[in-house]
């Protein structure tokens, strides 16, 4: 047996994916990081060994303007370029290349970690170090660090520091939670397995295993979705052991559920009962992934009506926006639907105090053991989720070595530079406004080659919806909507109506406060644009939520082409997955106002009035995301022979050194790593292609550096020298696909 020791600023034990953006946050930031890992792949649940969907913020397209940004966002985008057909194996290797291409990490794969040396009484206990052991090399590894990262899942590393936890649910008088039990209980989410079919081309037969269950003797076929096609997460409901305990009767949960997959599998081919006698396994889990297990305590514990009320918290570092989704205790076996869900108006955040243990002053968690009642959870639990929190821990773990503190006093103290540092690497944070001393861009005035000042979607394509249910549009409105226009048929004569809401808060995206009304007298006719008297003057700059209200004899044309913050609503349709297997509160308003795969066709319109949502000035005014509106510069519609260009002036010449750019990746769209739907694009459509960024000289403009083929959000360039400049441009030569020149943000240092 050979004995090391590994010093490295942090240790991030985990490499699930909040342990890989923990660690490779950190690494970014110039510390040293080991990033441990008990499995030969890292991506942990979403990894080829367990194959479930990152899911986020979005939603599975719920959330509007949600994707997560920052290192999980480059992992989504990379991997809709490299593996469009959703491979595992793919995945795991855009995961594993983004950890290699961090020089800062240290990368130990089957590392099982153990043991966890610690000192102090049990309200301020410090971590020294955690020793694993590399399976198959025989190499027992000692890992010294300041701080460590427990990302670990089940919270091993925590709890053998003597972290305070919480383990199963709490009662509803804790927190007032709607959802939780009257009395707390042990009782967990369950784990699961699952499987991966194909169709052979030729007849196979299936002789089942002689532990394979008899699923017409369970409640599984009457409340379950079982069809020939389905696998990987369409069988996220084979799930059980939560009225177990997850983790010491793990095994006990894995031989369950393989009698049950096998089980099924029998029962899909020799039932009778589906067209599936060319179908055959092509693949079937052995590693249980698991939902639920410690929890630790943190210096907030985040709850429901945090989630419920979008809570703003000063130190909000990450967001989320999936449901507060839970399960039954029996799993698969239970005659309830498979989930109830619980949607919020919009995303939440995550403070960072829920990512700290209140007790073990180095020690920072991130994934599904987070600070967080058993409610709360529900939501924060999803990998995309957790890997956003992954980064915020992974930054704060970086600051606290760059500063000599700990956790409790970074927030303390450091509070606006971690908020800060997160804002400048594109981390989720919804709303935060750059106030970087340092950012140049902050200083400058900015002009362009134009901007687009009529918000027009005219290009229609051949495809109508009938209103036969109310139907909406959303659009900034800035600083005032003086009519609105309609591309529509008519059966009949007849009048349509519209109503115009707010969306209340800036990152939400559905009516809440109706602000104006109009009606238009249409006679019979097809492809009409029908005028609305439809005003607003908002206080300020924001969304304006229209809806077109039911009218059978009326059809709206869909464009042919989408337009950056231009949205299209239905008002109703089929909840997320299944109405028999989930249980979805039809009356939350996400739920009901539904975009149904159409977010690049929009309805044709009309704004009138001029716009100011895409001026040059929006690109420095220090926000990253939509909030209230794009908060982007977009250019006029691109034409051959006239270049695009945004230009920074400054009244004295500066130092110029680097450049940070952010490119449009178009947030609302809903990416996914492995199978729940397909995109048609590989490379997001808005993102700028081919650019230059020039330097004015005196003379003339010089040009200090061409890109081409680009396909990221984020470029970070670092000149050879300072060039000492009063007026930097960057122009846009082609884009991705878009034909508008869109750029979210420009900073420059000296």
């Amino acid at each position: 047996m050979r004995n090391e020791t590994v010093r490295t600023d942090i240790t991030v034990v985990g490499g699930g994916l909040a342990g890989v953006n923990a660690a490779i946050a950190a690494a970014r930031l110039g510390r040293t990081v080991a990033l441990v890992q008990n499995r030969p792949v890292l991506g942990g649940n979403s990894s080829s060994e367990v194959r479930v969907w990152v899911c986020g913020a979005t939603a599975h397209g719920t959330h509007r303007y949600a994707r997560e940004t920052g290192i999980m966002g480059e992992l989504f985008v990379e991997n809709q370029y490299r593996n469009p057909d959703g491979n595992p194996y793919i995945w795991d290797l855009v995961v594993l290349e983004a950890v290699k291409a961090e020089p800062n990490i240290q990368l130990f794969l089957n590392t099982d970690v153990h043991e966890v040396e610690a000192h102090g009484d049990e309200n301020d206990r410090t971590i020294t170090s955690v020793t694993g052991w590399m399976m198959a090399s025989e190499r027992r590894i000692r890992f010294e660090s300041d701080v460590y990262l427990d990302c670990t899942g089940d919270g091993l590393v925590g709890f053998l520091a003597g972290a305070k936890y919480r383990l199963g649910r709490e009662a509803k008088e804790e927190y007032n939670e709607e959802w939780a039990p009257e009395v707390a209980d042990d009782i967990t989410l369950g784990s699961t397995l699952l499987f991966y079919t194909k169709d052979a081309g030729h007849p196979v037969k299936f002789v089942p295993p002689s532990f394979a269950k008899d699923i017409t003797q369970t409640t599984i076929p009457m409340k379950r979705v079982i069809r020939s096609g389905d696998s990987g997460c369409h069988y996220w409901w084979i799930e059980w052991g939560g009225e177990l305990d997850t983790v010491h009767d793990n095994e006990r949960i894995r031989d369950e559920l393989w009698s049950v997959i096998y089980g099924i599998w029998d029962y899909i081919k020799n039932s009778g009962k589906f067209q599936a006698d060319n179908m055959t396994l092509e693949w079937v889990g052995s590693l249980p992934g698991k939902r639920e297990y410690r929890r630790f305590v943190g210096d907030y514990v985040l709850n429901q009506n945090d989630i419920l009320a979008q809570r703003p918290f000063e130190d909000g570092v990450a967001i989320g926006g999936w449901s507060i989704d839970l399960h039954p205790p029996q799993g698969m076996y239970s005659t309830e639907s498979g989930s109830k869900h619980l949607h919020i108006d919009g995303v939440y955040h995550i403070p960072f105090r829920s990512l700290y243990s209140v007790n073990v002053r180095n020690m920072l968690m991130a994934g599904r053991d987070i600070s967080a009642s058993h409610v709360a959870f529900g939501t924060t639990r999803v990998m995309a989720t957790c890997a956003v929190a992954g980064e915020a821990a992974g930054t704060g773990a970086a600051l606290c070595v760059a500063a000599g503190v700990t956790p409790r006093e970074l927030y303390a103290s450091h509070r606006d530079e971690l908020m800060q540092t997160l804002l400048r690497q594109d981390a989720s944070i919804v709303g935060l406004r750059n106030t970087d001393g340092l950012d140049l861009a902050r200083k400058a005035r900015s002009s362009a080659s134009g901007a687009l000042a009529r918000l027009a979607v005219e290009r229609h394509g051949q495809e109508r919806y009938r209103l036969a249910s109310d139907a909406a549009l959303l659009f900034p409105v800035e600083p005032r909507l003086d009519g609105l226009e309609l591309l529509l048929d008519a059966d009949e004569a007849t009048t349509v109506e519209v109503a115009l809401f707010d969306t209340g808060r800036k990152m939400n995206y559905v009516p809440h406060t109706l602000r104006a009304q109009a009606s238009a007298s249409v006679a019979k006719g097809e492809k009409m644009w029908v005028r609305f008297d439809l005003s607003w003057t908002p206080d300020e700059a924001q969304n304006a939520f229209v809806v077109v209200k039911a009218n059978n004899a009326v059809q709206l044309y869909h464009s042919s082409e989408p337009m950056s913050g231009v949205l299209l609503f239905f008002n109703g349709g089929e909840p997320i997955v299944s109405s028999k297997l989930e249980d979805h509160r039809a009356t939350q308003p996400v739920v009901q106002w539904r975009m149904g795969r159409k977010a690049r066709q929009p309805f044709c319109f009309r704004a009138l009035g001029a716009s100011s949502a895409y001026t040059p000035e929006k690109a420095i005014n220090g926000f990253r995301r939509p909030y209230g509106g794009p908060q982007q510069w977009m250019s006029e519609r691109m034409q051959a022979g006239r270049e695009e260009w945004l230009q920074l002036d400054w009244d004295k010449a500066a130092a110029v050194r680097e450049v940070h750019l952010t490119f449009n990746d178009d947030v609302n769209e809903d990416l996914i790593n492995l199978h729940h739907h397909k995109t048609s694009f590989e490379i997001m459509p808005e993102l700028v292609r081919d650019y230059r960024i020039d330097a004015w000289d005196g003379g003339g403009w010089n040009t200090l550096l061409r890109e081409t083929g680009n396909r990221k959000r984020r470029r970070v360039h670092t000149l050879s020298e300072a060039v000492s400049t009063g007026k930097l441009r960057i122009v846009v030569e082609a884009t991705n696909g878009s034909e508008f020149a869109e750029v979210v943000e420009v900073r420059v240092y000296e």
